[in-house]
């Protein structure tokens, strides 16, 4: 959690983890391992990036570093887990919910994700650029919320994509206009629809993400990024700008997605939910340690 009482931060250690660097004038955020639970997103990890998203925001991308006022020019969101950027949603929160029949917690949970996507999307990205550094899979939401960034920086092992479609589901919180963004609409229905785990190669040759890297190479390509484009920072920052008008994000839209999204989870067939059961088995075994 985070608070932004008197313009004073304080970060739940566990979840979000931050990290200013003054001299490239970037705010590192890592989304912490959980231990004993899949690398998704859990409601208090979205409850701590929504209240960092806030104070940045809030704050006018200014960072407070040893009693000093820092512009944030760069804004890098990566995961500490070594094998996982994020999995996406709670599988296991979505199955409890459809197995009672309680679309509304169903609902709210997916607008909190959706809320956190589109902060990440457009309220920080006025002063500040910002980048995903993917070092391990990005699945679903994960998926999401690095297209979500101005840039994607992915390590060559890095995998992608939004299984949803196996059992039943599509991407919630904005996975169409996303990628949409970036290939066009019918290049994202196309990923949205197969269910295929795409490469980082791969996802770079069809222009959605920006740069590849060698394994373990992450931080220092983002360094020698940043070192580059700071160089025309200003001009760089109008026409991304500039793109961020052409290309806004509809919030209403994004919003009847969701509704679209919670009325085919609670029609979910006995079979669908079996695959969803078995999937959460998955990540239970895979996870647990």
């Amino acid at each position: 959690m985070l608070s932004t009482d008197e313009n004073v931060v304080t970060l739940a250690k566990p979840l979000v983890e931050t990290d200013f660097d003054p001299a490239l004038n970037v705010l590192w955020i890592s989304m912490a391992i959980q231990r004993n639970r899949p690398q998704n997103f859990s409601q208090l990890l979205l409850q701590s990036l929504q209240g960092l998203i806030n104070y940045i925001s809030i704050n006018n991308s200014v960072w407070n570093n040893d009693d000093r006022e820092n512009p944030i020019h760069y804004a890098v969101l990566r995961s500490r887990h070594p094998e996982y950027f994020n999995v996406g949603g709670d599988l296991n929160h979505f199955l409890e919910c459809i197995r009672r029949g309680d679309s509304d917690s169903l609902r709210i949970y997916s607008v909190q994700c959706l809320d956190m996507m589109y902060q990440w999307a457009t309220a920080i990205t006025q002063r500040s650029t910002t980048i995903a550094l993917i070092q391990g899979r990005a699945l679903g939401g994960g998926f999401e919320t690095a297209l979500s960034a101005d840039y994607i920086v992915a390590e060559e092992h890095a995998e992608f994509g939004f299984p949803e479609i196996l059992f039943g589901l599509f991407p919630c919180t904005g996975g169409m206009s996303l990628l949409a963004r970036r290939v066009g609409v019918h290049e994202a229905e196309k990923i949205m629809r197969n269910g295929k785990i795409y490469s980082a190669h791969e996802l770079e040759e069809i222009g959605i993400i920006d740069l590849v890297c060698p394994s373990g190479a992450g931080e220092s390509a983002i360094g020698e990024f940043i070192v580059e484009h700071s160089k025309r920072r200003k001009a760089r920052q109008a026409l991304q700008n500039a793109k961020a008008r052409l290309t806004a994000l509809n919030y209403e839209e994004l919003n009847c997605v969701v509704n679209d999204w919670v009325a085919a989870a609670m029609c979910l067939t006995e079979n669908e939910l079996r695959v969803l059961e078995t999937l959460v088995k998955m990540q239970r075994s895979e996870f647990a340690h």
